[in-house]
């Protein structure tokens, strides 16, 4: 089994926890609003084939906010600062939802030392005609029959019984994607001008039945960047890397390894 290690990772006045593991190339995971656990059903996996770092970005999971940070343009530059202290150059970048927004965002910044960006069912943009789901107003129940297709993934998450820390940590991820996120909801109306700026081989993965951000909004991230490439799954809300989880990995791991 791979050894996952847990660190502390001082960036400015933030005390960053990251999980590691792997070796190879670097392949930098940004989670969503609901914290690091997306992508941990294939950490282990991906870390067979690449250095994988997963942080919990200021205000989520174990890692402290700073006070000045309100916003995905505040987190997108952070995440920059991040690079630079973590010395990455020629790195994959991935990020689900709310961390597809943030990885976006920090592409269109500065994407010189990014060598393939994936955005999986990623924020961000606002789609005229099609509205997107609201995270913020849904009750825990509205919110698993929106974020999953599947009848066995959906009764699967309805019968977990948290735990008191889960249900602290799920309302501080919850308050500070708030923060993040509250106005415009779950969108920045200048970033589509800017998404031709993200010039790196991109890969752009998302479910068909996604009630957060519906199908139409792969597409028009797709039209919006150059070059890039698009996979929609069946039968597969807002968490392909559960729901489609191996044709994910193969999807994922093929694109990566293509472009080294």
């Amino acid at each position: 089994m791979t050894s996952i290690q847990t660190e502390t990772l001082k960036v400015n006045d933030v005390n960053l926890t990251l999980r590691r593991a792997g070796e190879g190339e670097t392949l930098l995971l940004l989670h969503g609003a609901n914290g690091s656990a997306s992508w941990l059903p294939v950490f282990e996996k991906l870390s067979k084939e690449f250095h994988v770092i997963l942080p919990d970005h200021p205000g989520f999971g174990d890692t402290a906010p700073p006070e000045w940070m309100d916003n995905i343009s505040d987190m997108a530059y952070f995440y920059l600062d991040v690079i630079d202290t973590l010395g990455l150059d020629n790195f994959h970048l991935a990020g689900h939802s709310m961390g597809g927004w943030m990885a976006a965002e920090i592409g269109v910044r500065d994407g010189h030392r990014i060598k393939s960006l994936t955005l999986v069912s990623a924020a961000g943009i606002w789609v005229k005609g099609t509205p997107m789901g609201d995270l913020f107003a849904w009750s825990p129940q509205e919110t698993t029959h929106q974020v999953f297709a599947q009848k066995s993934v959906i009764d699967q998450m309805l019968a977990l019984q948290p735990s008191d820390e889960e249900l602290e940590d799920a309302l501080k991820n919850r308050q500070m994607a708030a923060r993040l996120c509250w106005a415009p909801r779950l969108h920045n109306p200048d970033l589509r001008k800017w998404l031709h700026r993200l010039k790196m081989p991109t890969l752009i993965l998302w479910g068909d039945s996604d009630g957060i951000f519906p199908e139409p909004y792969a597409h028009a991230y797709h039209e919006l960047i150059p070059g890039s490439q698009l996979e929609v799954y069946k039968n597969c809300g807002h968490v392909p890397m559960l729901e489609a989880r191996d044709d994910f990995l193969d999807r994922l791991t093929a694109f990566t390894q293509g472009v080294s």
